[in-house]
């Protein structure tokens, strides 16, 4: 019995979050892009990291289910926080000399947001072309640390 009052308790709150009004799904608009070295790497980056790092956020139907939208809008506006090339040249750190980095350690695409976006998803040979695009593109903070500290 007391699982089932538990359960009826969770459900009960499930539904009533429903009603906290969401965040917004508009996605602000597109103020700047960065000189990307090549189309291939332009697309490989929306492929696998827009939906965080850009105002072109494609928010799937879930995204509008608490708490879940509230766990995507936040992930969402961190991602933006740290890179976002929609908005190329904004002051502030958005320079994207991390990103190369964070895809070569496995950091990024995040590991939770792999199951519901299986098309960011790269191969290694995808993977391998996208960091080289992204140095070519924003450049590397690991290889310039490594030069520093070679000195």
């Amino acid at each position: 019995m007391k699982i089932g009052k538990a359960l009826t308790v969770i459900l009960v709150v499930l539904i009533l979050i429903q009603l906290i009004p969401g965040p917004s799904h508009e996605n602000p608009p597109v103020t700047g892009t960065p000189q990307w070295d090549s189309p291939r790497t332009a697309e490989l980056f929306k492929r696998a990291c827009a939906n965080c790092h850009s105002n072109e956020t494609v928010w799937p139907w879930y995204s509008t289910v608490a708490p879940l939208s509230w766990i995507i809008n936040l992930d969402v506006s961190v991602g933006r926080s740290k890179l976002n090339v929609s908005e190329w040249g904004r002051t502030g750190k958005n320079d994207g000399d991390e990103a190369a980095g964070a895809l070569r350690k496995g950091k990024m695409p995040p590991w939770f947001y792999m199951p519901a976006h299986p098309e960011a998803k790269l191969t290694a040979a995808e993977k391998d072309e996208l960091v080289n695009g992204l140095v070519a593109t924003f450049g590397d903070e690991e290889a310039e640390k490594e030069k520093k500290e070679i000195r």
